[in-house]
């Protein structure tokens, strides 16, 4: 579905991604583990074209899409839950959803799509009215994810789904990646929590200094001794 192959990105004068090639298979889980600063967000970012790649290619379906602007990326189904969660404070919790849709306009569907959402967040459909800057940590992220949904993504990217969250919290969200990618979803994961990570992904890559360094299943990985050390806390 997704390949990236051979990709360069600088920042003034840091060379963020030094050559990195992945692939992301159509209803799989990938994620990209490594320590802060190896280039995990810019991968997602230049996936986005939210920052440009000085080279290498982005294919999205056969379709080369690195020198698209982000609302074509978008359109063509690639949605990103960014780090921080992002959602618009003083918006309701409906109305941060229904921005989610802002290129859609069947608005039956879209009307279903937030009724699936609620089903997805329980605790959503009871805050519909609340100013999403008034919701706690977790509930932000819940709303963050159900507003990439509402863009009917085919490739979902998750840039830090469980930064700043209580470990209780934490699980909540992972169940929550694993119900929606049973749905069929594909996502392309980036976490810190590379346990948590590795534990649902079918296939992982480790990113260091803007270099892959290894890659496998996220149970080869798992039981990897470089990545128990660096990533596992053993």
């Amino acid at each position: 579905m997704l390949k990236i192959n051979n990709l360069h990105v600088y920042y003034g004068g840091i060379h963020a991604l030094k050559g990195i090639s992945l692939e992301v298979p159509e209803n799989k889980i990938i994620t990209l583990i490594g320590a802060n600063g190896a280039g995990k967000s810019t991968t997602l970012r230049a996936i986005s074209r939210l920052v440009s790649a000085s080279e290498g290619e982005i294919i999205f379906n056969n379709e080369d899409i690195s020198k698209l602007k982000t609302t074509e990326v978008v359109k063509r189904g690639i949605t990103l839950v960014p780090e921080g969660r992002r959602v618009f404070p003083d918006l309701t919790v409906l109305e941060n959803l229904k921005l989610g849709a802002y290129l859609r306009n069947d608005k039956k569907a879209i009307k279903d799509d937030i009724n699936h959402v609620y089903e997805f967040f329980p605790r959503l459909k009871e805050r519909e009215w609340q100013l999403a800057g008034t919701l706690s940590g977790g509930e932000q992220q819940m709303l963050a994810i159900g507003r990439a949904l509402m863009s009917k993504p085919k490739l979902l990217m998750m840039d830090e789904p469980s930064l700043g969250l209580a470990p209780l919290i934490v699980q909540d969200v992972f169940e929550i990646i694993k119900m929606i990618h049973q749905e069929g979803m594909t996502i392309l994961l980036i976490e810190q929590n590379a346990m948590a990570a590795l534990k649902i992904a079918d296939y992982g890559y480790v990113l260091e200094t803007g270099t892959i360094t290894l890659e496998g299943t996220g149970q080869e990985l798992l039981n990897n001794e470089q990545v128990k050390k660096a990533y596992l806390g053993e």
